[in-house]
């Protein structure tokens, strides 16, 4: 059977669901508030967070299809003639920093704040010549094959997505609209445009990929918006928790929940506790993640004789595989001191660059890696 369309928002459950849901958004919620304390007291915080951005980045266009590790993105990434593999992350990483700045300058998440952030992931990628940054004007469909019969998904049509987009704007930004009041009902619990934060952020998600509106990448913009649903209700003051990565361990069971959620009856209670479970599992790795990288930079300082060592050293956790001129950079110091500090590091055994090579060497912070890719 084919799914069709879907309701608007907002979203029902059955009271007895909606105690389930509490019960655990309660323990979800006290760990997101320690993620958010530990990186903010953390000596590499800054520079932790770009490099989860990066991770996060990768996880996501993995569920796409896009065949990259996170060791092979941070290699790679300053490559002169990227693979496509390549720019997809990078643009993803690119679009999800423009909207973290729209939201901290006190932009709203608004349908044209989501246009352009389209536009940035389609640079160049797969996809990019498919009415890039603009909605679409034909139906499309969800599936395992290109062909229109296979499809197991068939989302509102084109004349629609501005009314769907109108009445998910809202719900995001807090506002009432007209739309909501013909879902009231008594005997069921209403998840409105108050809803708990995380609650509300999962249906955003969710609500957004069902009504698919551009031709492509549409995945990769929906996980987007939880990180900007997330800041945008003061949930985390960093753009710190990512979720992607435990969606993409059980992607099969992500696109089935979300296939629960469509059509005429849709059923939300299992999106909703598959979505907090996934940040559940997320909150405990992030939040050894950074405890394990916190531990790793300070004994390394402990290592560190000179400024320059330490700036050197601390810039590796948002630039694991770095160079001479990068660091430099970085660091706004000169090449040769950075040169120097980053052999130091290297003879302490805090970061390893090969021997073979004698120009560009890069200088890899593999203990961070392997804490990051766990």
């Amino acid at each position: 059977m084919v799914l069709k369309g879907l309701a608007l928002l907002p979203v029902r459950v059955t009271k007895t669901e909606a105690l389930k849901i509490f019960e655990l958004l309660s323990v979800v919620n006290n760990k997101i508030g320690k993620i958010d304390s530990d990186i903010k007291n953390s000596v590499v915080n800054k520079s932790l967070i770009q490099s989860l951005s990066l991770k996060e980045s990768v996880q996501s266009t993995r569920i796409e299809g896009t065949q990259v590790t996170f060791t092979e993105m941070v290699e790679e990434m300053n490559d002169k003639n990227p693979r496509w593999e390549i720019i997809e992350v990078e643009n993803y990483e690119q679009a999800l920093r423009e909207g973290v700045e729209r939201i901290r300058h006190g932009y709203p998440v608004s349908t044209r704040l989501l246009q352009e952030l389209h536009s940035i992931l389609m640079r160049g990628a797969r996809g990019s010549r498919q009415s890039s940054g603009e909605y679409r004007k034909i139906q499309n469909f969800i599936g395992p094959s290109t062909k229109i019969e296979d499809a197991v998904y068939l989302p509102i049509g084109a004349n629609e997505i501005g009314d769907y987009m109108s009445n998910l704007e809202h719900f995001i930004n807090g506002e009432h609209h007209f739309s909501y009041d013909k879902r009231a009902n008594e005997d069921m619990y209403l998840f409105d445009e108050t809803a708990p934060p995380l609650v509300k952020t999962a249906i955003i998600h969710a609500q957004f990929e069902s009504i698919h509106p551009f031709l492509d990448g549409n995945g990769r913009l929906g996980r987007i918006l939880i990180v900007l649903s997330m800041l945008n209700e003061n949930l985390t003051t960093e753009p710190i928790f990512l979720v992607s990565e435990e969606l993409e361990k059980e992607k099969v069971r992500y696109y089935d929940m979300l296939n629960e959620v469509r059509g005429d009856s849709p059923y939300w209670y299992n999106w909703l506790m598959f979505f907090l479970q996934a940040c559940n599992r997320m909150a405990d790795s992030l939040i050894l993640k950074i405890k394990d990288s916190k531990e790793l930079a300070i004994r390394g300082l402990a290592l560190c004789e000179t400024n320059s060592e330490r700036k050197v050293w601390l810039g590796s956790f948002s630039d694991p595989f770095t160079t001479v001129k990068k660091s430099a950079e970085a660091n706004w110091i000169s090449p040769n001191t950075a040169r120097t500090a980053l052999k130091n590091l290297a003879a302490k055994g805090l970061l390893y660059s090969d021997n073979q090579t004698k120009r560009n060497k890069r200088y890899r912070n593999y203990d961070l890696m392997r804490i990051l890719d766990n």
